[in-house]
């Protein structure tokens, strides 16, 4: 996976990833500096210098702003509004941070297989799993399984140590490709 850079996505959506956080497998604090910006956002900041050609996906990108500063609920009620797969994704995200993975799991049926899925799946193979779990699991089939990812993510909570390690850097790169994803189409970056 390529180095995730906040820069190419302007200096507002810049300001708002820097410095980078790795988000908790839980709700986490929600970060009081980001609050500001984050209530003034809209949908054409997210996309300077260009012009908003996806308004459901920059509605997206602001759901996911709104879940990398931990603010699950506001996070929440943007996701719930955005229709098809992405907004879906963005959902199962959220409740399996809550934690409330039945919920989540109901989101991620509705996905069904997004186009970030090969890289995530590619992603999570360089991360190196930890062996003797069933993050090799996860890593060893041929598409990406967010329901195992879900479960594992719910047992790296309750354990710690290098699974929990492990799905937090999945997380958060699952994250990164998906905003990307998102922000490339709502500008029409393709």
């Amino acid at each position: 996976m390529a180095e995730f850079d906040p820069r190419q996505y302007g200096a507002v959506v810049a300001d708002l990833l820097e410095p980078p956080r790795e988000a908790e497998l839980g709700p986490g604090r929600p970060n009081p500096t980001a609050r500001a910006a984050l209530v003034d956002l809209t949908a054409e900041q997210v996309c300077s210098p260009h012009r908003v050609t996806d308004r459901d996906l920059a509605r997206a990108c602001l759901s996911a702003l709104w879940l990398y500063h931990d603010y699950l609920d506001e996070s929440h009620s943007l996701s719930q509004e955005i229709p098809g797969t992405t907004g879906s994704f963005w959902h199962g995200i959220m409740h399996r941070r809550e934690p409330d993975p039945s919920n989540a799991k109901y989101w991620f049926r509705n996905v069904g297989q997004h186009e970030v899925f090969p890289k995530l799946l590619v992603a999570a193979r360089l991360l190196d799993p930890p062996a003797g779990t069933r993050a090799e699991d996860l890593t060893s089939t041929e598409t990406w399984d967010p329901f195992l990812f879900v479960d594992l993510c719910e047992t790296a909570r309750r354990s710690g140590g290098a699974l929990e390690a492990f799905c937090r850097r999945v997380q958060t790169a699952e994250w990164q490709l998906l905003f990307d994803y998102c922000w490339r189409g709502a500008c029409g970056l393709g």
